[in-house]
């Protein structure tokens, strides 16, 4: 389960410098993941090539798209009421072409034409380079529909288009699909196997980036450490490979010393990461490269070894904790965050006392936390009856969202005296004459603007935090710039 975009970016829509003779106007949306805003970078480049610029204004739009998510129920109904505004908008310009992209797209299929009458084209994630063919039919009167799953595309050769970007951070993604069958998830009926990308279109991305003056990146996969290239294929079929193959071959720990090496002066991150797939040698790579942050996106969703099973989770708490340990061994001051689910079926009182031990022994930085959402199609809805009461959910994930906070304001406090590395993004939200940026360890930073600029590095003494924000003053610009 991916979430790693702050619900402030929820829904936001997408805008891209106008391009010559682009005569056409998109409007598009992103919910959910990381890889569900590429994405959208993705399609706005093709269809920027098909005569589209994106516009802010939902009136203006010939073409609106939505990309959905369909890791809660939560999401998708988020979604179903965005049609409704759609549709009061389509009823004032009926020449307006309404689209759904992504997971949701993916699990209903023509279903979601019967019950969205609005919606006039259907495209799951792997076929959006059918979009101008899709759209062709739209225009000829005909509902479109492609959700076929690939086993190779990646979206490689594609340049995305960076939108509402800030100029400093940008996404790149690196793999496509899942191969861990959690029961509880639906990424691998909706994005279908694990690929990689070719290493080098990843440098090449990157490479541009920093010639376009971005700062930090951020690889993305729904599991970065199953990230492996020898060629081509899918993961499942390296033993087929050649030797040679085996031995060039690109694992993540060896893409992230690339990417490192391509470009030493921009920050690296990555998500999301996977325990069992976790290898200490990433680890050895992070502390290796200075570039590299020390941050970790490390999901565990229970502290309940019973639970874990009943998730098809490939490791136990003793392992997980285990690796945590090794984490910390090589990287002392790393960060690590955690996703984690309240009420899973049959959780009983003592696996969620479980998880609230596991959180105290970690005290994790950061945390996504939910109530179980049971998702039709998963192996935990076929298999297993939501047997743990509305009210009940609500009351764990409460308690676990209190530990979380408590943990967290522990974190940052732990900072107060110190002087960090920030890189700026944007101004503060609370305030004009603030910046606001990230450390090496993801926490939220703000100090007075003084004389510095957006995408600067800057080392701030840290003089006050909450559990959220570290509060701080500049003291000068950082050797990194």
């Amino acid at each position: 389960m991916e979430k790693m975009i702050d619900e402030s970016k929820q829904g936001a829509h997408l805008v891209l410098t106008p391009k010559a003779g682009n005569t056409r106007k998109l409007f598009i949306e992103s919910y959910g993941c990381a890889m569900n805003f590429s994405d959208s970078e993705v399609v706005a480049s093709i269809l920027s090539n098909q005569g589209y610029d994106t516009t802010k204004n939902l009136e203006d739009a010939d073409l609106v798209l939505v990309n959905t998510c369909s890791i809660r129920d939560k999401a998708e109904q988020t979604v179903r009421k965005r049609l409704e505004k759609y549709n009061a908008v389509k009823r004032i310009n009926p020449k307006m072409k309404v689209g759904v992209l992504g997971c949701m797209a993916e699990r209903l299929k023509t279903k979601f034409l019967e019950e969205e009458k609005i919606v006039d084209l259907v495209v799951g994630p792997d076929a959006y380079k059918d979009l101008p063919n899709l759209l062709a039919e739209v225009d000829e009167g005909r509902n479109a529909v492609n959700v076929i799953l690939s086993k190779e595309e990646t979206y490689g050769d594609i340049a995305p288009t960076r939108l509402n970007s800030n100029g400093v951070t940008a996404l790149i993604s690196i793999t496509r699909g899942c191969d861990n069958m959690c029961t509880f998830c639906v990424v691998p009926f909706t994005r279908g196997r694990e690929r990689s990308r070719d290493p080098q279109s990843i440098i090449e991305e990157l490479n541009d980036l920093a010639s376009k003056g971005y700062k930090e990146v951020t690889l993305l996969g729904q599991n970065v450490d199953s990230y492996l290239w020898y060629g081509g294929g899918l993961k499942k079929d390296f033993a087929k490979a050649s030797d040679i193959q085996k031995a060039t071959a690109t694992d993540f720990s060896k893409l992230l010393a690339l990417c490192a090496q391509a470009q030493p002066k921009m920050r690296i991150r990555f998500s999301t990461s996977n325990p069992q797939d976790m290898s200490l040698n990433v680890v050895k790579t992070i502390a290796k490269f200075d570039n590299i942050c020390n941050y970790i996106h490390l999901p565990v969703q229970s502290g309940s070894n019973r639970i874990l099973k009943a998730m098809n989770r490939q490791h136990t708490v003793e392992e997980y904790l285990q690796l945590i340990n090794d984490i910390y061994d090589i990287i002392p001051d790393c960060s690590i965050s955690q996703d984690m689910i309240a009420g899973f079926p049959t959780e009983t009182e003592e696996d969620h006392q479980d998880t609230l031990k596991l959180m105290e022994a970690v005290k994790y930085a950061f945390g996504y936390m939910y109530a179980y959402s049971e998702r039709p199609g998963t192996l935990a809805e076929r298999k297993f009856e939501d047997d743990i009461p509305l009210e009940v959910k609500k009351r764990r994930l409460a308690e676990i969202i209190d530990m979380q906070q408590k943990h967290s304001k522990f974190r940052t406090h732990s900072f107060i005296g110190d002087v960090v590395e920030v890189l700026i993004e944007k101004e503060s939200k609370k305030s004009a004459a603030h910046w606001s940026g990230r450390n090496a360890h993801n926490h939220v930073v703000v100090f007075p603007k003084e004389n510095y600029k957006k995408g600067d590095f800057v080392n701030v003494k840290v003089l006050s935090a909450t559990s959220a924000t570290l509060i701080g003053e500049a003291i000068a610009l950082s050797k990194n710039n």
